[in-house]
């Protein structure tokens, strides 16, 4: 299999976790877009963030992302929460695959998730938990128009992995 399947929603709603599985399960490539960024500049993302800035994030980000998509191999791509909505980002995957799917939780269920691992999470470390609700929800809001322009949306509240990866599965190019 050579096809590119990328995975996109807000931080913490299991892009990585699924994206393993599911490569696993189709014996492809799977690759986190952070951990490619990572790799390329010799930084973690929250070092990056720290020392150079969320613009030559971003911009790094978009680079890494398009030399991904056009790689000759099967790949899941895991992308980050915020990937979608920069530069052209969104419609440079959409040209390059059909296999696209928006990972979509709900608010109640990615404050749980990310209140367990916010030291992980740049934008979020410095905020107090009492803030997160309100913080999680203005920026599903000003996302979700981009998150929206994937092929597919998988519902992934109360579901397992198994289940996830299945719907995906299902819906493949």
């Amino acid at each position: 299999m050579d096809t590119k399947i990328v995975l996109v929603g807000y931080m913490a709603s299991g892009k990585s976790t699924i994206g393993k599985y599911l490569a696993e399960e189709l014996d492809i490539e799977f690759m986190d877009l952070d951990d490619a960024i990572s790799t390329k500049v010799g930084l973690t993302i929250p070092e990056i963030f720290e020392t150079k800035g969320e613009l030559f994030f971003r911009k790094i980000e978009t680079k890494v992302l398009n030399e991904l998509l056009v790689e000759n191999k099967g790949l899941v791509i895991a992308t980050g929460g915020g990937t979608p909505c920069y530069g052209n980002n969104m419609k440079d995957i959409d040209v390059q695959t059909k296999n696209t799917f928006y990972l979509k939780l709900s608010i109640p269920s990615l404050l749980e998730r990310i209140r367990k691992e916010k030291e992980q999470r740049p934008l979020v470390t410095q905020l107090d938990d009492k803030d997160l609700p309100e913080f999680i929800g203005k920026h599903l809001f000003e996302r979700s128009m981009f998150y929206a322009m994937a092929k597919h949306t998988i519902e992934c509240d109360n579901k397992s992995v198994e289940e996830i990866s299945g719907k995906i599965r299902e819906f493949l190019v």
